[in-house]
């Protein structure tokens, strides 16, 4: 349990349906405030997409050297470019062990409710219209205004500015 913003970050990939293909989205989730503190957006399941939403989560949060970072065993987290860049910003990975999904279990939770809230409710003809729809969920939605009742229905951002 994370028991302040910066301490705990979960991370993991999803896949969304269009007309072009499948679209994947790598999410980044502060564990203490539900944030969805960084994401990417690609056709393609390779390691830049998981770095990308790292580097987004970096850039947006500033993190102290210690935040554990907690991924599932894919090949994206394992890469040697996504290992360097944890430890350069003194950032100590944990991944989940063989078959215990439960270990991201809060990550699982937000890729379930944005396709129970939005993606099953769409029919994308393309990749950009998904990455729009997906861009105004997360950070027009989910991240400032959705209640969550893991934080006593407060929103992730007002979580966030509750705990600085």
């Amino acid at each position: 349990m994370a028991r302040r913003p910066g301490q705990i970050w979960l991370a993991d990939l999803t896949y969304i349906a269009t007309g072009e293909g499948w679209l994947y989205l790598a999410a980044v989730l502060d564990l203490h405030t539900r944030k969805i503190v960084g994401w990417s957006m690609r056709q393609r399941l390779y390691t830049e997409i998981a770095l990308e939403a790292l580097n987004m989560a970096i850039e947006r949060q500033r993190p102290a050297p210690g935040l554990i970072h907690h991924s599932d065993r894919g090949i994206q987290y394992a890469a040697e470019a996504y290992r360097a860049a944890l430890a350069r910003y003194g950032i100590t990975p944990s991944m989940s062990g063989k078959g215990n999904c439960l270990d991201n279990a809060p990550m699982e939770s937000f890729f379930h409710t944005l396709k129970t809230e939005r993606v099953h409710h769409r029919i994308y003809a393309t990749r950009a219209e998904a990455r729009r729809d997906l861009f105004h969920y997360i950070e027009g939605f989910y991240n400032s205004r959705r209640l969550h009742s893991a934080l006593g229905y407060l929103s992730p951002a007002h979580a966030e500015r509750l705990a600085a």
